[in-house]
């Protein structure tokens, strides 16, 4: 069976562009044979460190062109990469090396070359900067420079390392962020890596005329499904300049898909919102709009034709409304694919009433990504689709959702109890999400086992559906939802601050800063209304209390997000204990 490295040397006659990135401040594009050549390059630097197969080999950098050959090189030399997030904190990045001890560590700047330092490890791995060298660490152009002089002596030496490649082989140890307790290092190899990638593109229908803006991080399952699939499938892919560069990036290499997290399709939505409400014009004929697109997305969902005035009605909205944000998005956009947490039911409707197909999908980085999705042709909002290729669900007794595949991983890195742990007699992973099925086999995810809230009253609530109705609302960008052990549920909520800032000046609302402001009595009303808009959607149980506004938002940097966006409960629960406190009163046992 092929792995991912036999279809990189079937790509290097591929005619079309590979890849697109940012160099010097001007967009450049490799085709896929100079592509190849890159990574044959890499591939040589590599073996010049003394890389062999089996040995790991770290890549400690944001997501770029260079992560993506590296990732290629190293495994196609029948070795191992391990990637670590930009943002890992000290003792995580610690540990990762010293579990894996790296024959090579790859790193993209001074400051991840700093943290590195500061470590104490008893190991010397070899190192080389992407954007930084010195006397300890190579630099990229003298890495690829060596790296061509191997293939001048060994053309090639590469080629064959792909086609030695197996099946069975260990391709990357990819270090779970998680919410709470130490990382712990999931192993994927080849089997896992086609199997995604083989029966999630086909269903979901890429081919080699597609392109993407990739921007997850790498060290995130998602991006790197993404990667290994442009691989496979032969689109092209550009690379964002950042996150934040993500609309305009948009613009200019216009993506005919997306593959994204819940948090980036929250934002367009809260800035959608936002422009449509900016003035009494502009917000009727945003809501015309949305009304007639409501219309028009039911009559797909339902598989019909909409009535002839409708679409006349339609054809009016898109021009008015809709072109425009389908414009901002790079105009080409046939779908987006949404992973990594649930995606609120509402958003999801509310994109294909304007134009754009989300399509949610549910996996986690032991069952290598995606194991159920939703596709062009077969999709249902609020859920996470259906079971895709080998895969089989079952839902244990309290709701569990497990799983049984190729694409499951084989277990933990030096970790045999929690693999014990996570698989049940008949090998089925026990993925730690609960879920209901629906008759027509469409999954729908409730909440992480761990992150259910047990109320004193003995009620069950689940925090993301409450933090998810919340979140609809233009004036909020997160929330923690908190109540576990306690009469009733209270919520921590960080503003968004554009949107609250445009608010304060059309109501005349001077203040010294942003925190002054958020304490306002006007956005304490805006954010009480919201509040009870999100309590009228809930039973008596599940309804917020009292709420408190935090003056700065949840960010990764500070702690309170993962790298793939999603609240740390455990963290910001000991972080803003006293603002918890404070919300039960003097009723602290309750």
């Amino acid at each position: 069976m092929e792995t991912i490295c036999h279809h990189l040397l079937k790509a290097k006659t591929r005619k079309k562009i590979a890849v697109e990135y940012v160099k010097n401040r001007k967009w450049e594009t490799l085709s896929w044979p100079q592509y190849f050549d890159l990574i044959q390059a890499c591939a040589g630097g590599l073996k010049t460190l003394g890389v062999q197969a089996g040995d790991r080999v770290v890549i400690f950098a944001n997501t770029r062109v260079e992560w993506a050959a590296l990732d290629m090189a190293i495994m196609g030399l029948g070795a191992i990469t391990v990637p670590i997030y930009q943002s890992s904190h000290p003792s995580d990045l610690e540990f990762i090396l010293k579990d894996t001890e790296p024959k090579a560590v790859i790193f993209e700047s001074k400051e991840l070359y700093n943290r590195y330092q500061s470590l104490n490890l008893a190991f010397q791995p070899s190192l080389v900067g992407i954007q930084y060298s010195d006397a300890h660490v190579m630099s990229w152009s003298d890495f690829l420079a060596k790296g061509k002089d191997i293939l001048k002596a060994q053309p090639a030496f590469f080629e064959t390392a792909c086609l030695n490649t197996k099946i069975d082989d260990l391709a990357t140890i990819v270090y779970t962020s998680g919410t709470t307790g130490t990382p712990k290092g999931v192993c994927l190899h080849h089997e896992q890596i086609i199997s995604e990638v083989s029966e999630v593109f086909r269903l979901i229908d890429v081919d080699e005329r597609d392109k993407s803006l990739t921007f997850l991080p790498y060290a995130h399952i998602m991006g790197r499904i993404e990667h290994w699939a442009h691989i496979y499938k032969g689109f092209t892919m550009a690379f964002a300049e950042s996150v934040e560069k993500v609309r305009d990036n948009l613009q200019k290499t216009q993506p005919t898909f997306l593959i994204a997290v819940p948090r980036i399709f929250e934002k367009i939505y809260s800035t959608m919102q936002a422009q449509g409400d900016s003035s009494p014009l502009k917000s009727k004929i945003f809501k015309w709009a949305m009304s007639i697109g409501y219309k028009v997305s039911e009559a797909r969902i339902q598989k019909k034709s909409p009535d002839f005035a409708t679409l006349m009605e339609y054809r009016v909205a898109k021009r008015l409304v809709f072109d425009k944000f389908y414009e901002k998005l790079g105009g080409k956009l046939r779908f987006a694919v949404s992973g990594g947490a649930p995606l609120s039911g509402e958003i999801a409707r509310f994109f294909h009433a304007a134009g754009l197909l989300i399509l949610e999908g549910y996996g986690l980085t032991e069952t290598t990504a995606a194991v159920l999705v939703n596709t062009p042709y077969d999709y249902k909002f609020g859920t996470v689709g259906k079971p895709i290729g080998d895969v089989q669900v079952k839902l244990a007794e309290d709701g569990e959702i497990l799983v049984r595949s190729k694409k499951v991983m084989r277990g933990y890195y030096k970790n045999p109890k929690a693999t014990e742990d996570v698989f049940d007699d008949q090998d089925y992973f026990k993925t730690g999400d609960i879920g209901e099925m629906d008759p027509q086999g469409f999954l729908k995810i409730t909440d992480r086992k761990k992150d259910l809230i047990k109320t004193a009253g003995g009620k069950f609530v689940a925090p993301q559906k409450l933090e998810n109705l919340l979140k609809l609302n233009k004036n909020i960008s997160n929330v923690l939802i908190h109540g576990d052990k306690k009469k009733y549920i209270v919520s921590l909520i960080t503003l968004n601050q554009e949107r609250i800032v445009e608010f304060a000046k059309q109501h005349m609302i001077s203040c010294p800063s942003f925190e002054e402001l958020s304490k306002h009595p006007k956005i304490k009303d805006l954010i009480r209304n919201a509040v009870a808009q999100a309590n009228s959607a809930l039973a008596s149980f599940e309804t917020i209390k009292n709420f408190a506004i935090l003056p700065q938002d949840f960010t990764i940097e500070t702690g309170e997000l993962t790298p793939s966006l999603k609240v740390k409960r455990k963290f910001c629960d000991q972080k803003f204990e006293s603002e918890i406190r404070a919300l039960y009163g003097d009723d602290q046992a309750s």
